[in-house]
């Protein structure tokens, strides 16, 4: 499997903190925010990485990571996203790098107190379709801003509603995604969303449609540390006090 960690976008929602630097490279407390994401994949056996990232800051991703091998990466790629053309466009960019493998897609923001190795193992068993971590959300008001699955009552995702005025359920989609190579096919018939972006809500609902999409409910902490200001402090204070990227627990 293939990691792609997705490290572009322009930083708004953090302004102005990414005036001077691509809001992946923030510090969290003692690391820079990307190396935690890069720590996921790794600790979940994923080495062979490509990271997607864009904007005048790219450059720096290489003075950090270099070749990957001090953070545990076997073979580490990267690709220039020219444009904010959306999530799902800049994992296209990764297609001829992803080749005929699964791929373990995710988004460099995103911050997991537990280990995703759980979710690698299942989908290597998977092996075909789609599957994506879920996690909880307590407050209402915050699903308004994220992606929300419709469940049925068998426990499937029905469907996927960015920024809903009524949450179908309490639940988000995170920034991870597992994909089979159909992914790059798909992402090909996508039309531009009203903010001229290609959306990887479409690129779900899609395998959701085809009956090929599965889901975990992430244990414990999950944050999204670019989403906000309040948000990106709440992840810092998360992981000085308690750590991320856990052992998960067999059971």
């Amino acid at each position: 499997m293939k990691g792609v960690l997705l490290a572009g976008g322009t930083g708004s929602r953090l302004y102005p903190l990414t005036r001077i630097t691509n809001k992946h490279l923030l510090p969290i407390y003692d690391k820079p925010m990307v190396a935690y994401a890069i720590e996921a994949l790794v600790d979940s056996g994923i080495t062979d990485i490509m990271v997607v990232t864009g904007g005048t800051h790219a450059g720096e991703f290489l003075r950090l990571l270099s070749n990957g091998h001090e953070y545990g990466v076997d073979r580490l790629s990267y690709a220039y996203q020219e444009s904010a053309g959306g999530i799902a466009d800049a994992l296209s960019l990764a297609e001829r790098f992803v080749g005929d493998d699964l791929a373990f897609v995710l988004l460099a923001d995103n911050i997991f107190g537990q280990s995703i190795s759980p979710t690698v193992e299942k989908f290597q068993q998977q092996k075909a379709g789609a599957r994506i971590i879920l996690a909880k959300v307590e407050e209402e008001e915050h699903l308004h801003h994220l992606g929300v699955p419709e469940l049925t009552s068998d426990g499937k995702v029905k469907a996927i509603i960015e920024k809903p005025e009524n949450p179908p359920s309490s639940y988000c989609v995170t920034g991870a995604y597992c994909y089979d190579p159909s992914v790059f096919q798909i992402i090909k018939t996508l039309v531009p969303s009203g903010r001229n972006e290609l959306e990887i809500t479409d690129v779900n609902n899609y395998y959701i449609k085809q009956d090929l999409m599965s889901y975990d409910v992430a244990e414990g902490f999950w944050g999204d540390a670019g989403e906000s200001i309040d948000a990106y402090y709440t992840v810092n204070d998360h992981v000085r006090r308690f750590g991320v990227n856990k052992p998960a627990v067999r059971v």
